[in-house]
């Protein structure tokens, strides 16, 4: 460890149940709904057991139902109603209120390197924000010390403006905000193509998602 691992860090996982039709909708209109929903089974799939293997945190996925089967074993907590701001503001008091801190990421970020989300934790010592960013305008990570009462309320989500608007809401709730390096989640085609060769290369760690795509591919 580089320097003292407490306090703990909640991690939470933001996922749908992967059902065909209701996840990963954009791959879907390529690979097939059936496909796509397996895929995002073993996103997730990594995405948790991979959180399970670092010492400063313990993973919950925050998902929109029950999981089953293999998943089902994994620490859940319901999402509830509202927009994706809502939802993650909820989700993020229920984390600080029992620990100091909360880093959520979603489930798009299959061998997500272990690294950044170092980075991530070393920066919320001293910061009350941390975001990693994507290419497309997004965050594929957002790391909380408080979350003042609307925060992410009325944010625009899932457009190149998101990011954008979220480091101007943390800056008018005046929270220091750090922002790590940047990463890539996995929405359309060309995403799922620079997962596999990053995969082939040995350069992630995803062996759930490596298995399925061997398998869907051969």
């Amino acid at each position: 460890m580089h320097d003292e691992v407490t306090p703990s860090i909640q991690a939470v996982i933001f996922a749908k149940v992967p059902r065909p039709g209701e996840v990963k909708t954009r791959l879907a209109r390529t690979i097939g709904a059936d496909q796509a929903a397996k895929l995002a089974e073993a996103f997730l799939l990594d995405t948790y057991q991979s959180l399970a293997t670092v010492p400063w945190t313990q993973p919950v996925v925050a998902t929109t139902g029950p999981l089953e089967g293999e998943l089902s074993s994994m620490e859940q907590w319901i999402q509830g109603d509202g927009d994706l701001g809502d939802r993650i503001e909820r989700m993020v008091h229920r984390a600080l209120a029992t620990t100091d801190q909360v880093i959520v990421l979603g489930a798009d970020t299959p061998g997500l390197p272990l690294a950044l989300l170092e980075q991530a934790r070393v920066a919320l010592h001293d910061a009350d924000a941390v975001v990693g960013p994507v290419c497309d305008g997004g965050f594929y990570l957002l790391g909380l010390r408080h979350c003042p009462v609307g925060l992410l309320e009325g944010l625009p989500w899932s457009q190149p403006s998101t990011r954008m608007a979220l480091l101007e809401r943390l800056e008018q709730f005046q929270l220091e905000t750090h922002s790590i390096e940047s990463w890539f989640d996995v929405d359309h085609l060309e995403d799922l193509e620079r997962l596999i060769r990053a995969i082939e290369r040995e350069q992630i760690s995803a062996p759930a998602t490596a298995a399925f795509l061997a398998q869907m591919y051969r």
